[in-house]
């Protein structure tokens, strides 16, 4: 085994076979943390976001915050039902995008496909980048280097994601669990408190808020509907990653419809839990938050707070407040914070790679999307998830205020499309069903998304109406540029398909064969490929060379004729030593001659075991190789030449075919030589 394999097999582990994909599924403990700890670590940023847009009039409208906690917490509860049906109804894990597709069309599929794409990285980048401003906030080194951290960050996950879902997902639930045990503790215990009437007050609540320029004076009722509007709209980024349940339903145990509704059940219980209590928690015990660019309107007896002051998160500022006489509380609450913000993009890279494959089964994204890598996860996905969120965090520099304006549009296009979509099922199969109960079920169904479809489609309205300046426009402008690639993407592999299609010329054999040996030297490998182009009696066989000069030409013919080589060669003159283009011109010469017949090219190669050798031999041929590719009715032959160090490659083929595996044994993959020596059969 060479460096490279030792290297990845340390990085990913061993190979999976296809048959082992059972092994790889998930029960509903491991798949809560993996499926739904973006919307859970929503908790970390999302109320932050509400009280940021309700500061921009003051404290005084802080008042409203419990409300949009509410509001938000109605919308999950009605999205998260309306996925419960569709988990029932479409189990394949297509989604939001198999629902648009089968049932509102290709247009349909492609805009959600392209939504989901932007969305699924915009949460890496946002989650990480949040995680990274917790981190340089516990380390202030770090401070001006978060791009990097977060870099890195994603990174890391792209490691653990390539050793397979299952391997990561169980990687992830300890602090995903601990997150919430972290959280809901801290909740809890500070709605005792505040029961029992000593719910202290939180480091910020003795400052106050100056509101934004034009919002000093009493806000009219649209002025008000307005803020309003833009808080709710940023508390909705609460519910990202509640369809990432939907599309990874194949990853469940069976059965897989009903662990995943569980799970779904489970999310939106916690998710509002958390959310809500942090929200009304930080409003009782009097927080001041504003946006981190904008530190100036923080005032102290009315004096600004100064460049100076550090502006924790909000979760942060609540647990040193509860937890002021145990702070080991304290600093858990803020470690488990900071790591499900990372560990949140996790949802995204279970996400995406299943989608992109998806997608490209159906022609819409490269075919490579749809392969699964040694550890049976969609490995080109992972990494190209990986790339774009990495080229993300550092266009915006890892600041989540700015990022998080990008947010949440994508996903609830694809709310909407699939809602819509879900309607139009349960009425095609109301037209055939005539059970009863069945029936009942479905028109049930049927309401749950009709519902769900007027939410998202208010809550849609209001993102674009409040965000589309602020950011907004960016992430539309995403979604077109992956519709257009994808409307592309397919297009080529229509008129490729179209082009490939067999008829009944394909069966016509060509007139005949002029088959040309290259020749460099006159040696073994020369010789060989001559043989091997003897062997397959071509209608005509000849040697072409390239004069590249008259002392080299002139000893090549005089061995060629003291060797009685009963093969014609062909001299090809070079005035200014190119090698390439004068066969690239003969070979059109000889198709041009006779257009059907074709020509057959045969190369001697050298097979090299090292992999600088390679870099040394065969350099013209695979220039040569890739000319001739490009000329109709041209054939390329390689005649391979095995040089002794190719036995170092041999012998490493050998030793990986020879090594038991575990399990092999048990599986009945192991046989006995007559030396004795175990090797897989």
């Amino acid at each position: 085994m060479g460096v490279g394999d030792v290297s990845k097999r340390i990085l990913l582990g061993r190979k999976l076979r296809s048959s082992q994909l059972g092994e790889t599924l998930l029960p509903k403990r491991i798949a809560l943390p993996v499926f739904a700890s973006d919307a859970l670590s929503s908790v970390a940023y999302a109320p932050d976001e509400v009280f940021i847009m309700l500061s921009l009039a003051g404290a005084s409208a802080y008042v409203w915050s419990w409300k949009i906690a509410l509001a938000v917490a109605l919308v999950m509860a009605v999205v998260v039902a309306s996925y419960r049906q569709t988990v029932h109804a479409y189990p394949s894990g297509g989604g939001d995008y198999e629902v648009a597709t089968v049932n509102l069309g290709r247009t349909a599929g492609m805009t959600v496909g392209s939504a989901l794409l932007v969305d699924y990285v915009l949460t890496v980048a946002v989650s990480i980048s949040a995680g990274a401003q917790y981190a340089a906030a516990a380390i202030p080194s770090l401070i001006g280097h978060q791009a990097t951290v977060a870099a890195v960050a994603v990174l890391v996950l792209m490691a653990m994601n390539l050793r397979g879902i299952r391997e990561s997902g169980t990687f992830f639930a300890v602090p995903t669990y601990a997150f919430m045990v972290a959280i809901l503790g801290m909740c809890v215990f500070g709605m005792v408190r505040l029961a029992f009437g000593d719910l202290p007050e939180v480091e910020s609540a003795g400052l106050s808020i100056t509101p934004e320029p034009g919002l000093e004076e009493p806000l009219t009722t649209l002025g008000l509907l307005i803020l309003l509007a833009r808080a709710f709209s940023s508390g909705c980024a609460a519910l990202t990653g509640v369809e990432a349940i939907s599309n990874g339903v194949p990853a469940f145990r069976r059965p897989k419809s009903q662990n995943a509704a569980t799970t779904l059940l489970l999310l939106a219980v916690i998710a509002i839990s958390m959310m809500v209590s942090v929200i009304v928690l930080a409003r009782q015990m009097g927080i001041r938050y504003v946006d981190p660019n904008d530190l100036d309107r923080l005032t102290r007896d009315g004096e600004p707070v100064g460049p100076g002051y550090e502006q924790h998160a909000v979760i942060a500022q609540i647990a040193r407040a509860v937890f002021q006489e145990f702070s080991p509380a304290f600093y858990v609450v803020v470690t488990v914070t900071g790591i499900i913000l990372v560990l949140a993009a996790n949802t995204a890279f279970n996400g995406f790679p299943v989608l992109g494959s998806i997608l490209a089964k159906d022609g819409f994204a490269p075919r490579a999307l749809g392969s699964r890598g040694d550890r049976l996860a969609y490995s080109n996905g992972i990494v190209f998830l990986a790339v774009m969120a990495i080229v993300l965090i550092y266009a915006f520099d890892a600041e989540t205020t700015r990022l998080i304006q990008l947010y949440i549009v994508g996903v609830f296009v694809s709310f909407n499309l699939s809602q819509l979509g879900m309607i139009r099922h349960w009425t095609r199969a109301l037209q055939t069903e005539r059970d009863p109960a069945a029936r009942g079920r479905m028109v049930r169904s049927r309401a749950i998304n009709a519902v769900g479809l007027s939410f998202t489609a208010v809550v849609l309205v209001i993102i674009l109406f409040t965000k589309f300046l602020a950011g907004a426009w960016i992430t539309i402008l995403a979604m077109g540029g992956f519709f257009l690639l994808m409307k592309a993407i397919r297009s080529h592999y229509d008129q490729v398909a179209e082009e490939l299609a067999a008829d009944e010329e394909d069966k016509v054999l060509p007139t005949r064969v002029h088959a040309i040996v290259l020749v460099s030297k006159l040696h073994k490998p020369t010789l060989r490929a001559l043989a091997f182009a003897k062997a397959t009696r071509p209608n005509v066989l000849e040697g072409v060379y390239v004069d590249d000069g008259a002392e080299a030409t002139a000893r090549l013919l005089e061995e060629w004729d003291d060797r009685r080589i009963d093969v014609p060669l062909k001299v090809l003159h070079s005035p200014y030593r190119e090698l390439v283009r004068p066969i690239v011109e003969y070979a059109g010469e000889i198709r041009k001659a006779n257009p059907r017949g074709v020509v057959a090219v045969y190369i001697p190669e050298y097979v090299v075991g090292r992999w600088w050798e390679q870099l040394l031999h065969n350099q013209t041929a695979l220039r040569l190789k890739g000319r001739l590719l490009f000329s109709p009715g041209v054939m390329v032959i390689s005649v391979p030449y095995q040089l002794r160090s190719s036995a170092i490659a041999r012998e490493r083929v050998r030793r990986e075919a020879d090594r038991v595996r575990p399990g092999d044994l048990r599986r009945g993959r192991v046989v006995r030589r007559p030396d004795d020596r175990q090797v897989q059969r």
